[in-house]
């Protein structure tokens, strides 16, 4: 059988031509085609009804419809509700923990120098009976009338809420009860959602079986927010009317219940209509709950509310406290003490800082200030070397501005001890006789400030007079001489990071330091000065700088405690580590003992003995001078001032002169000193050996018990000198235009 179907006998013959797709080639249509269109459709046979399955009628449809609404509108939120009401769990109403302000103290606990309030909160907790029963009234009548008589939940404001929800709209999430609000507040917080508005119900009614009316009504009054940055009743009374709690009058603890509600938009200064509208719609519904007499109310008058430029700011520091209370939260921090207990715990912290060392340092800058160009900026900070402990500190006036004792800065001279210690580390004594003339560097002429020279003189000699062009000398002779000052100056204590400098302090960006580090070029905060001289105070033990000395809890448990060691809890600071040796310590601190003295008569009241160092560097190449410093110690405290502008700009007197580190900073640090040690027994510091060297055991010292390292006898030294070489010339310099000159081969 071929591939064609056969054609049936009784079929005529198709016409000649005909075409298979149905069409003759004169474009007709098939007799085949014309068949098939003539042949009917036969109907399908409609389904038998199966007598086990009826068809579902439109009621019990109806009815499908409404039990498959019914399990996702209520059997399943009413599973869910009965979960989250299971898996709540409500805590006891005295253990929860609001946000309460941490007071920071002076070391003598009980002077109180700043406080650490919370970032969304200011509360401090006030017992129920302390509120008057007119004022917890007339919050009832502004905010939930039937407190005493609901379950802690509106179903119909729920509802409401879904609603607006579900519409978009601005005030969605209204109608909750007060014990709806202080659920949101203290546990569930602002988000407008569903979901947290259901969880919010349900925590709020199991809240309400497990809490006492009176235990909701005393957490609610004592978390909300009044406005004007108030959190809590006794924060909003202070705010308002300055006066505690228990002295609110029926009309300003309507004041208080009026601006609840939307406190953005009622404050008085700016709202007052608004405000005394919402006050009257309380006081009416004081009426209206039976709880205020009418005539009590027509003789009610609305109160006086003190206008916002009086209101107290105790719990703002802004003034020179405000930059250590900012230390001392980051200390905290660093402690180990959460922000949690930070912020609810309300926290003693027992400070450093000694008040009578303190008050010098306000009296010395503000006085020493008056009358001076306004631009200029002060620092100074206080230590004590034994411990670490900053006595005193002052980075500016403003306590939430820019804090310039932790600014990094160029130091000039007084980076020079770190290379007197790394000298002696090298088996330089400070008898070593150092050049003084000028010298030249990589085409840089190093020069003393006015061509002071002492032609050849001793290492101590040319610390006193502050000689550049010596030190400049003795650093290029040393072994490795830039990093063995930067390794001595990290070990008496200068950071190896510190913010504000990219990559590790003392180097030239991540390299090695150049020779310039004798001279004060690297960038060091006040801070660290004074910390690293203390540590040569302390001959040579090193204390990390701290402002915390206790911290307590509220309820009376010690989170850090900094006492005696058989007393400590918490994290402690490492104890004292000696970096640098105690001879080259002692020695060191011998030498730096006349300068206050030579630096324009700075010598402390009643002789008492001192080591100290000035500073100065200058703008650029202009010659004019932008940074001022003194630093200087005793054996029991160890204090830097720096003095200069906050866009590095040329420093003067009111009278036009330039300031040296002999001048405005010496004068401020011998009034600090001399006022916070008044009083304090006059200590030497520890006798040295009288060689001044650090020579190793066995090496040659000069000969003589009695050798003075600072006033050398005259003629041949004891020790044999090392002729440093001279540095190789510089380019020849030719000058095109008065004061311009540029370098040009010789």
């Amino acid at each position: 059988m071929n591939s064609f179907r056969k054609r049936r006998k009784d079929a005529p013959e198709p016409p000649p031509y005909a075409s298979i797709a149905g069409f003759n080639e004169l474009g007709g249509t098939s007799e085949r085609s014309k068949r098939h269109a003539a042949k009917p459709k036969t109907p399908r046979p409609t389904p038998t009804p199966d007598p086990d399955h009826p068809p579902r009628t439109r009621a019990e449809r109806f009815r499908r419809l409404v039990l498959a609404l019914f399990i996702i509108f209520g059997a399943v939120p009413t599973l869910l509700f009965v979960l989250v009401y299971w898996s709540a769990e409500i805590p006891e109403p005295g253990s929860v923990q609001t946000n309460q302000i941490a007071t920071v103290l002076a070391a003598d606990a009980s002077t109180v120098i700043a406080k650490v309030v919370p970032p969304n909160g200011n509360r401090t907790p006030v017992p129920l009976a302390e509120v008057p029963e007119p004022v917890r009234n007339a919050m009832l009548s502004a905010e939930d009338r039937n407190f005493y008589s609901n379950p802690g939940y509106s179903t119909s404001g729920f509802l409401r809420a879904a609603r607006d929800n579900l519409l978009g709209r601005d005030n969605a999430g209204g109608g909750s009860t007060i014990t709806q609000q202080y659920v949101k507040n203290a546990f569930l917080g602002s988000e407008r959602t569903l979901t947290r508005k259901m969880r919010e119900l349900v925590i709020a009614a199991k809240m309400a079986r497990q809490w006492s009316k009176d235990d909701i009504l005393a957490a609610y009054l004592n978390t909300i927010y009044y406005g004007r940055g108030s959190y809590g009743i006794a924060a909003a009374t202070k705010a308002y009317f300055n006066k505690p709690v228990n002295q609110l009058t029926l009309a300003e603890g309507a004041v208080l219940a009026a601006l609840v509600r939307t406190p953005s938009i009622l404050d008085p200064e700016t709202h007052l209509p608004d405000l005394t509208a919402r006050w009257k719609y309380v006081l009416d519904g004081m009426v209206e709950m039976g709880v205020l007499a009418p005539g009590d109310r027509d003789a009610t008058t609305f109160p006086s509310i003190i206008p916002l430029s009086e209101i107290p700011d105790d719990n703002v520091a802004r003034g020179p406290e405000g930059l250590i209370r900012t230390q001392v939260v980051r200390e905290l921090r660093a402690s180990g003490i959460s922000e949690h207990e930070l912020n609810t715990g309300a926290l003693q912290i027992t400070t450093t800082i000694d008040m009578k060392a303190q008050q010098a340092v306000l009296d010395a800058v503000h006085n020493r200030l008056s009358g001076q160009p306004p631009e200029l900026r002060a620092a100074v900070v206080s230590i004590d070397p034994r411990s670490g402990a900053v006595r005193a500190y002052f980075g500016g006036d403003d306590g939430i501005g820019y804090d310039y004792a932790q600014a990094p800065l160029q130091t000039g001279s007084a980076f020079k001890p770190f290379a007197v210690i790394a000298a002696q580390q090298q088996s330089i004594p400070l008898n070593r006789m150092l050049d003084s003339s000028p010298v030249t560097d990589r085409g840089t002429k190093i020069t003393n400030v006015d061509g002071e020279t002492c032609g050849r003189c001793t290492m101590a000699e040319a610390l006193k007079r502050s000689l550049n062009t010596s030190f400049y000398r003795m650093t290029m002779s040393m072994f490795d001489g830039p990093k063995a000052i930067a390794d001595a100056a990290h070990a008496a204590g200068i950071p190896e990071q510190i913010p504000g400098v990219a990559g590790k302090t003392l180097t030239e960006d991540g390299g090695r330091p150049l020779n310039g580090i004798v001279l004060g070029q690297y960038l060091v905060r006040p801070i660290d000065m004074a910390s690293a001289y203390g540590t040569i105070g302390a001959s040579g033990v090193y204390h990390q700088p701290y402002f915390v000395q206790r911290v307590v809890t509220g309820d009376g448990r010690v989170l850090l405690d900094r006492g005696a060691p058989e007393q400590q809890v918490g994290k402690q600071l490492p104890a004292g580590q000696q970096r640098i040796p105690r001879t080259i310590a002692d020695n060191t601190a011998q030498a730096m003992t006349p300068i206050a003295a030579y630096s324009n008569g700075h010598t402390l009241a009643g002789g008492r003995p001192s080591a100290a160092k000035t500073g100065t560097t200058q703008l650029g190449e202009s010659k004019l001078n932008k940074d001022a410093w003194m630093i200087g110690f005793t054996p029991s405290l160890s204090t830097a001032v720096w003095i200069g502008t906050e866009q590095s700009q040329p420093i003067h007197t009111a009278r036009g002169t330039d300031i040296y580190g002999s001048g405005l900073p010496a004068d401020i640090w011998k009034q600090v000193m001399d006022g916070a040690l008044a009083g304090t027994p006059i200590e030497q510091f520890p006798a040295t050996n009288g060689a001044a060297t650090a020579a190793p055991p066995g090496a040659n010292k000069p000969s003589g018990g009695d050798y003075d390292i600072l006033n050398p006898p005259q003629g041949p030294p004891r020790e044999p000198i090392v002729i440093i070489p001279p540095a190789p010339e510089g380019p020849k310099e030719v000058e095109i235009f008065p004061g311009l000159t540029i370098p040009v081969p010789r």
